[in-house]
């Protein structure tokens, strides 16, 4: 038994784990019938990966939903400029859904927000309730997040070596604060969002800014102190400055339903989950399931007897 101060409360984003597994197996694996599972078998290794390692007490999935979102209606070609991945891809999306389902594993998920908010609300939730939390996303977009009791787990090889963001080693990689996040984002955008930011403006300025005057308002607050070219580039992108931080700020309060006992790890259904293995054909992962099973979960419940 894993003594901590806290509980720990494990958030997962479901689409980050998807792409990466399924790019991370090269040659496609396939069952008997021709059924393709690179990303369904990657997938699954590395949920069994964060549970193995990350030992949590409660767990939960998110996923974006297909409906345009919040930030869709605000910017029509938000997310414009990302490649559609391949159809392979997303024809093992439903089966890996069903997988998580047959865990019993909880999906949060909101029509007209992405994952990032449901995350971000389910992170908040968790630490208020008195739990730590590990958020488990490879977007750089959830360390605006972080707080002496939410971390940022990034996958790495499987997630057999996660990196762990907290405050101090975001302030060491990115030279900002955690609660900065949203305002370095502000000026100097996110092509992969395709969010425009202040035109001229890269990591290095933003990062000086902040540092000298702390947020967006405190930079504007402070416009006619900033000369030459950076004071105009500042001013022409105003706008989009304070339209970008709208963009990149996560949502932390979705209507969700969210209920600690839904996220029990204990309570999960271990069974459901080695048969949707076996139906797939994934014998390795049955053996590995086993051993991360409690094993008062290890056989069916007896059925009461009648008399």
């Amino acid at each position: 038994m894993i003594k901590r101060d806290k509980k720990r409360f494990v958030v997962i984003d479901g689409n980050h784990l998807v792409h990466r597994a399924f790019y991370a197996i090269q040659n496609p694996l396939k069952t008997s019938s021709g059924e393709q599972t690179n990303a369904i078998y990657g997938f699954a290794s590395m949920l069994i990966n964060i549970i193995e390692i990350e030992k949590p007490d409660y767990i939960a999935m998110t996923f974006d939903e297909h409906a345009p979102t919040f930030r869709h209606e605000m910017h029509e070609e938000y997310k414009g400029t990302r490649q559609k991945a391949p159809d392979e891809l997303y024809a093992q999306i439903p089966r890996i859904k069903e997988m998580v389902e047959a865990f019993d594993m909880p999906i949060y998920s909101k029509e007209g927000f992405e994952a990032d908010d449901m995350m971000g609300t389910l992170a908040k939730e968790a630490e208020e309730q008195g739990m730590e939390v590990y958020i488990v996303t490879g977007d750089m977009d959830a360390m605006q997040l972080i707080t002496p009791h939410i971390r940022v787990a990034f996958p790495h090889k499987g997630y057999r070596e996660p990196i762990i963001f907290d405050r101090q080693r975001v302030k060491e990689k990115y030279g900002i604060e955690p609660e900065q996040v949203v305002d370095y984002k502000a000026m100097m955008g996110d092509t992969s969002d395709n969010i425009k930011g202040v035109q001229g403006i890269g990591p290095k300025g933003a990062v000086q800014l902040l540092h000298e005057y702390g947020t967006l308002d405190g930079i504007y607050e402070h416009i006619d102190e900033i000369k030459g070219g950076l004071h105009d580039k500042l001013v022409a992108g105003k706008e989009d400055a304070y339209f970008s931080q709208k963009m990149a700020r996560i949502v932390t309060d979705v209507p969700n339903g969210f209920k600690k006992e839904d996220t029990d790890l204990q309570t999960l259904d271990y069974l459901g989950l080695d048969k949707f293995f076996e139906a797939l054909e994934m014998k390795s992962l049955r053996g590995r399931l086993k051993k991360i099973t409690p094993e008062k979960k290890q056989q069916p419940e007896a059925q009461m007897s009648m008399f």
